[in-house]
């Protein structure tokens, strides 16, 4: 299996993804249209073809004309020679004129029909990567990938892959008659080809470092934009413009030293060819005159081969486009195809079956987990139960594994050590799709689309009737809010909800959950927004429609949870305390001095700071003393 980690490349490690093997995927992905495919390759072919029978028509036509000037020929059969010359020369280019349409226009739905299938593809593999994934790689990069990169391959097929065949053809073919001709002349005629293989083969090799460099800065400049555009509020608000400015031009400035790299890289490779072939072109024409004197060729031979170099003069300056497509195609492939080829760590196993509901129990047992980028344990032998109808309240500091308990129990990450079941269950042998629509995690990040009210709370549910919606949002305490919008549950949300407060966000997220009534709820700090007389209405509301549901609350706020069966106070990753909030005040230990500080703030506060002051005194005495 892929590991995840290695998504982001650096920019020298080209090894994986060296040479033409992302090409030849997608070469393969155009099999799948292959009348397509063939259209576009025989009309190639047909256009190189036709476009090489030009050269020959001319070159008789010239040999025809000094006919005429040589010899008294009947003037009437020289007009009708010239007319079937001239339309034959007519008729190749119209044909060569059509089938280069024909080749244009199959090669580029060949081309985007393979980027629709790649860009669908990338976009369900995102969808389906785990949460570890999504932690160690940013946005940015995934958008840049999914954009430009698809449609760097998209336009390769046309600009690349046929093109080579064109040329292929072109040069292959008309070597063959050149040679066929007179050797000598086509040897002088095609002494550039050397100095262009070798130029296109170095062009090919720096090209592909430099676009996967200019690709990875790509990736960074839109990260750069889009935390950017993410947080325009608070730039605004610390006058930082100037500082994102600087960030966003030393990011841009290095993706134009890069762009310019791979023009001049381009520009310098095909004027190289440009030199290598005028060159040829000279030797060609001072062989072939030398020639012509001696009598071994005739002038329209010479004009014959001269023709056919002229027509490779556009195909010379075209192979440095060619060059550069297909190297801006295996790096751009190399880099999607890395992410089409991960296989997610949070996946169906080989015999998944659908979870069974009976009653609806989660157990935690003797659960352990550390993220791993992190290493160090997050959780250690965490033991619980949660029935139907029991409310299970954790609450302890920052950072002491609260939240990540909320997502285990969704399995949006794998435990190291234990299991955790729902009806004896093991999460891990069941399919995802049974075991996200029987537990709800309402997260900390109330993220909302942009669209209407009505869509954002019946997301996981779009068919749900307008019965269900007014529902889930009077039991949020939601609905009265929305009946004052201008166009009430059709009001669109701003960009991530931005133009709602917080308090109206996690409502809104409240009641998207509770839509899908699931066996098992979560509020993971889910009401910290709301204030308390709001939190109260909301929880009875609830009451009723969690009396057949486990539920668990994670908050910092007492209130929030002293209602609960069962809390946990967890610090540094296990369980310190565990009881119902009576039990723990008997207790008097960590939960008893959390509330009372919550409780009585100034108070609670004057004693620390006192403790403070009395433990510096009597160190100061001990220093004294000594």
């Amino acid at each position: 299996m892929s590991s995840p980690g290695s998504v982001i490349q650096p920019a020298d490690q080209t090894a994986t993804w060296a040479g033409l093997g992302p090409v030849l995927r997608v070469l393969r992905m155009a099999l799948a249209y292959p009348v397509r495919l063939t259209i576009a390759v025989v009309s190639t072919v047909a256009a190189a073809v036709f476009q090489l029978l030009l050269p020959q028509y001319v070159g008789d036509v010239v040999d025809t004309v000094t006919l005429i000037l040589s010899e008294a020929t009947d003037p009437q059969d020289v007009k009708r020679q010239l007319l079937q010359l001239a339309g034959l020369i007519l008729g190749a280019s119209a044909v060569r004129g059509v089938m280069m349409m024909v080749h244009s226009q199959q090669g580029e739905v060949v081309g985007q029909s393979v980027g629709y299938r790649l860009r669908m593809g990338y976009y369900d593999k995102v969808q389906r990567l785990s949460y570890g994934f999504h932690d160690r790689v940013h946005t940015g990069d995934l958008i840049t990938r999914g954009m430009l990169d698809i449609e760097a391959v998209a336009n390769s097929f046309n600009r690349g892959l046929l093109k080579a065949i064109w040329l292929l053809v072109l040069i292959g073919w008309g070597t063959y008659l050149l040679v066929s001709t007179d050797p000598p002349l086509a040897l002088a005629a095609l002494s550039f080809a050397p100095v262009v293989a070798w130029r296109a083969t170095v062009a090919r090799m720096r090209l592909r470092v430099a676009w996967l460099r200019l690709q990875q800065c790509l990736g960074r400049l839109t990260k750069v934009m889009e935390e950017n555009l993410g947080g325009i509020r608070v730039v605004r608000a610390f006058a930082a413009r100037k500082h994102e400015m600087t960030k966003f031009d030393a990011v841009s400035d290095q993706a134009k030293r890069h762009t310019d790299r791979t023009i001049n890289i381009r520009v310098r490779d095909v004027s190289l060819m440009t030199l290598a072939y005028y060159s040829a072109m000279a030797l060609m024409l001072w062989v072939g005159g030398n020639r012509v004197l001696a009598g071994h060729v005739t002038v329209g031979v010479v004009t014959e081969f001269l023709i056919f170099m002229l027509i490779l003069q556009m195909p010379i300056r075209q192979l440095g486009m060619v060059v550069s497509a297909l190297s801006r195609a295996s790096t751009s492939g190399g880099r999607l195809f890395e992410i089409l080829d991960l296989e997610p760590d949070i996946k169906d196993p080989p015999d998944a079956r659908d979870l069974e509901i009976r009653e609806g129990v989660l157990r935690f047992e003797s659960v352990s987990f550390s993220y791993h980028d992190v290493g160090t344990p997050v959780l250690e032998d965490i033991s619980f139960e949660v029935g139907p109808g029991r409310t299970l309240g954790i609450v302890g500091p920052p950072g002491a594994g609260k939240s990540t308990i909320a997502l285990l129990a969704g399995r949006y990450y794998d435990v190291d050590a234990g299991r955790v079941t729902i009806d004896g269950q093991d999460i891990r042998s069941v399919t995802l799709q049974s075991l996200r629509a029987a537990v709800g995690v309402i997260h900390q990040d109330n993220f909302l689309f942009t669209a209407s009210v009505e869509s954002n709370v019946a997301y996981a549910d779009p068919w749900a009737i307008r019965e269900q919606i007014t529902h889930a949002s009077s039991s949020a305490q939601l609905h009265d809010w929305v009946l004052g919008l201008p166009e009430q549950y059709r009001t669109l949300v701003g960009e991530r909800g931005v133009s709602l407060s917080g308090g109206q966000r996690q409502r809104l997220s409240i009641a998207r959950s509770v839509m899908v009534r699931p066996a098992i709820i979560a509020f993971d700090d889910s009401t910290a927004a709301i204030d308390a007389a709001t939190e109260q209405r909301i929880r009875t509301a609830l009451r009723k429609l969690t009396e057949r549901t486990a539920t668990i609350i994670v908050s910092h706020r007492l209130s929030s949870l002293m209602h609960a069966d069962e809390i946990l106070f967890v610090d540094a990753g296990s369980i310190v305390e565990r009881g119902t909030h009576a039990e723990l005040m008997e207790l008097g230990s960590r939960y008893r001095a959390l509330y009372q500080l919550q409780a009585n703030p100034s108070d609670s506060l004057d004693r620390i700071a006192g403790s403070i002051a009395a433990s510096a005194a009597r160190a100061t005495e001990a220093v004294r003393g000594r």
